[in-house]
């Protein structure tokens, strides 16, 4: 016979203030890079978009 899972409620988590200090400080930092090469990859189907549809294209404006 199959054991039926058992069932746990997590009621408190007790972490020293200066670990999670610690880790939002890391986790901060670690936003930095993520966010460049974020901005890197939409800045190029940005302009593999504007590149296809001919968007952002101000020479009409010269005229």
């Amino acid at each position: 016979m199959a054991e039926q899972p058992s069932r746990t409620v997590l009621t408190d988590i007790d972490v020293p203030f200066g670990s999670l200090v610690l880790f939002f400080v890391k986790a901060s930092l670690a936003v930095i890079p993520a966010a460049i090469i974020v901005s890197f990859i939409l800045a190029l189907i940005s302009w593999i978009v504007g590149a296809i549809f001919g968007v952002g294209h101000m020479g009409w404006m010269m005229r």
